[in-house]
């Protein structure tokens, strides 16, 4: 029997744009440090996102810029469940003053039990800044899971 990798599951508002950034990176840098933990992502208002395709253009060219094949990640959105909450090893969410909220409404439960990180969406950052700045908080998330 194969032991599974544990997992950290990145939230955002949609899993169109920063969750799924985060989700790419996060998978290409733990191979390279050979940490055995693997990234998913999901949403809390995937429907947000209905109508704009399977994944952000902003997140596909970031990667492409840091030479990280999406592999054809061509799923759409996928919303959040109470099963992605008990079977994560780390939940993130990307905007504490965004998702907190969210969590509380529709998953009261795990409210205080999720990491909250701080990265505007699009109304309130360009990608440049709001990836870069989930490029910092990865590297620093990176670094703690391999001193485990």
């Amino acid at each position: 029997m194969t032991e599974q990798c544990p997992s950290v599951l990145f939230v955002c508002t949609g899993n169109y744009y920063r969750s799924r950034f985060c989700e790419h990176l996060f998978n290409v840098l733990a191979e390279r440090r050979q940490i055995r933990w693997r990234a998913a992502s999901r949403g809390l208002q995937t429907w947000l996102a209905d109508g704009y395709g399977p994944i952000s253009e902003m997140t596909v060219q970031r990667l492409k810029d840091l030479g990280i094949p999406i592999n054809g990640d061509a799923r759409f959105p996928l919303p959040l469940t109470e099963s992605d909450l008990q079977t994560a090893g780390l939940v993130v969410a990307l905007k504490e003053s965004e998702h907190r909220a969210m969590m509380a409404e529709q998953f009261p439960d795990w409210t205080e039990r999720i990491e909250y990180w701080h990265v505007d969406d699009i109304d309130c950052a360009g990608p440049d800044e709001a990836l870069a700045l989930c490029e910092a908080y990865l590297e620093t998330l990176i670094e703690r899971l391999a001193q485990r």
